[in-house]
């Protein structure tokens, strides 16, 4: 063993790190921290002093449509498990993205800006704190406490805010006057993690989020006749329902079926809603990453369930919100269904861990705890498609706690594989393969700036061009090479193992790793440094053809690097095929160049070769061909 390889050799074992292979990854220097401090271990479980933080809210907002306002007041009782002493704490204010000044990705109307999150009061520990005007624009706002948190003590913040609901309904805002969706409504103490300390990354338009497991009670106080639905489970449907429109709810809690719970003449005809002026209803969930709220009084509501858990009997609700011109929606009950159920026993294969899902017509195509915001697309195969994509997101990254502002392929990667599978299911396997290729792989293979070919590991929120690809369609791609490599059951043992380690927690990308490698028992290592740190494309030639004694060799390059799968095609003088499969295993001893060897067809003349890469579609298609001259 030479120098280097014992000095690191000692080194990861002082860290604790027994799996040298698995390390030989890149690692940042503040995730090896984590590993060193035992919170996180190389054989990719949570680490013997792995910590989170959470906390319990209790939130009051009122929503006196069709004004625009809502007032809201909350008390966070805030537990730090970790082995630090806090000093100060960080709030997220996301709805000051919406004030003028505010960092964005992409240019906004006037329609999107408000004043955001205004401050009424704020006490910690029951002292007054003052807010920092300086951070208005900002969606952080850093909080000094009274006295330091100690290891494994809580405190107690009480707030009362107001916002305007933005105009321009995007991820949230009002959808018409008398219709609003309401997410990251409420402010919110930050993530304090093992490997970054407090997340401090600015929420831009584009990006997404990162968020504790709390507990939740949630009241939301509106005007008679306008309806709520939310995140969690209503506990007092009898007291905002009038009587009809409550036993309707129940009967759609275990109806295969559409149940109609309250239709366009019912809600606008002011029979659903019990009659005093404000009712409050109020939710409840825990153990869960946000809360997300939809408000009108002239949305169609219907249900229905299904067995997301066969070994229980376990059903979830699935239900539909929307407006008279919301078409796509008439069969989002039963699109939701066929997804709860398909995922719950198809691919991940993990049962459906909520009690509901309800897709809102909204704008934005977005995904939330219990919730999808989609748009009314004109076309219901497409918004099938989409609603499975956002329904794929309870998985990644609501059962398992991404951090989606730094690494976005973890959760957009997974439900964007999902969302393919399932569509195979649903209409074919050419249809979801022309879909993927056009939406997911032909915009990044076709264009060859810089910014594309960025590794995956790159962190998101350093990106902007590329982003897209580098969290949808080059993670996709990899999950399904590795699950093309390993074949489906060992890559679904290695994906459960996985979830089954790090649900309810904050993993990150080398816990993803060192999971599946230890797990698999396979030597993933070279495989994952292919996809994840490499500035790879797809991308193979057939170099030559060498005629053996027995057989023939084909000799293929790997001019992009990618570890993909592909097919050899032999064409023969007689019109007939012969089709050999190449798993991304051939690229193991050497990513550059491999070989495939097959024996003559005697009798049969080969006439041509041709290298078919499927939906991860060649750079440069008109090298994959050999004809016999």
């Amino acid at each position: 063993m030479n120098t280097f390889k014992t000095l690191l050799t000692a080194t990861l074992c002082l860290a604790g790190l027994s799996h040298l292979q698995a390390q030989s990854l890149y690692m940042p220097r503040d995730i090896a921290q984590a590993y060193a401090k035992g919170t996180r271990s190389a054989d990719g479980k949570p680490g013997p002093k792995y910590w989170q933080n959470r906390a319990r809210y209790d939130i009051n907002i009122t929503a006196a449509l069709p004004g625009r306002t809502v007032k809201g007041t909350e008390q966070i009782v805030y537990v730090n498990n970790s082995p630090d002493t806090l000093k100060r704490l960080n709030l997220k204010l996301i709805l000051n993205i919406h004030r003028p000044g505010a960092a964005r990705d992409g240019a906004t109307g006037p329609d999107y800006l408000t004043e955001g999150v205004k401050i009424d009061s704020f006490l910690v520990a029951g002292q007054s704190r003052p807010i920092n005007p300086a951070a208005a624009v900002r969606t952080n706002q850093v909080v000094s406490l009274p006295k330091a948190l100690m290891p494994h003590d809580s405190i107690k913040l009480n707030i009362a805010w107001h916002f305007d609901v933005s105009k321009q309904s995007g991820r949230e805002g009002m959808i018409d006057s008398t219709t609003f969706y309401l997410a990251y409504f409420y402010p919110r103490v930050a993530v304090y993690d093992d490997y970054n300390g407090w997340d401090r990354i600015e929420f831009v338009d584009s990006k997404e989020f990162y968020n504790d497991f709390n507990d939740y009670k949630l009241s939301v106080t509106v005007p008679k006749n306008y309806i709520v639905w939310a995140t969690g489970t209503l506990q007092n449907p009898t007291k905002v329902l009038q009587k009809e429109f409550a036993k309707r709810l129940q009967k759609s809690m275990t109806s295969d079926s559409t149940i109609h719970i309250a239709t366009l003449d019912e809600v606008t005809g002011n029979k659903v809603t019990a009659q005093n002026d404000m009712n409050t209803w109020f939710w409840t969930a825990n153990n869960i990453s946000d809360m997300a709220v939809g408000i009108s009084n002239h949305y169609i509501w219907d249900g229905g369930s299904v067995v997301v858990d066969k070994k229980t009997g376990r059903r979830s609700s699935m239900q539909a919100a929307y407006s008279e011109k919301g078409t796509d929606f008439k069969q989002s009950v039963q699109y939701g269904r066929n997804a709860l159920g398909w995922f719950s026993n198809n691919w991940p294969g993990v049962p459906y861990p909520f009690p509901k899902m309800t897709a809102f017509q909204g704008f934005a195509d977005m995904e939330y705890p219990m919730m999808v915001n989609d748009s009314q697309m004109g076309d219901p195969g497409f918004a099938q498609l989409v609603q499975d994509h956002e329904i794929a997101h309870t998985w990644f990254p609501f059962y398992m706690g991404i951090n989606e502002s730094r690494y976005a392929f973890m959760d957009e990667g997974w439900a964007t594989t999902f969302e393919y599978l399932i569509g195979i299911a649903e209409k074919g396997k050419d249809k979801a393969d022309a879909f993927y290729k056009q939406f997911r792989v032909a915009g990044w293979i076709g264009d060859k700036t810089t910014a594309e070919d960025l590794p995956v590991i790159t962190p998101s929120d350093e990106q902007k061009a590329g982003y897209g690809n580098n969290a949808y369609g080059k993670p996709s791609l990899s999950y399904l090479a590795l699950k093309d490599m390993l074949g489906d059951d060992l890559f679904k043992k290695a994906l459960h193992g996985y979830m089954d380690r790090w649900h309810g927690k904050h993993p990150i990308p080398w816990d993803y790793f060192n999971s599946m490698t230890n797990i698999s028992g396979r030597n993933l290592t070279w495989f994952f440094n292919n996809w994840f740190f490499t500035n790879g494309y797809n991308d193979l030639a057939i170099k030559e053809v060498v005629q053996g004694k027995d057989g023939q060799t084909i000799v293929i390059s790997n001019v992009g690097g990618f570890a993909i799968p592909f097919d050899v095609i032999l064409t023969y003088a007689d019109g007939t095929t012969k089709t050999l499969h190449q798993t991304p295993a051939v690229w193991e001893a050497d990513q550059k160049q491999t070989f495939v060897t097959f024996k003559a067809n005697i009798g049969n003349n080969l006439k041509s070769i041709k290298i078919d890469n499927g939906i991860f579609m060649d750079a440069n298609p008109k090298d994959n061909t050999w004809e016999k001259k």
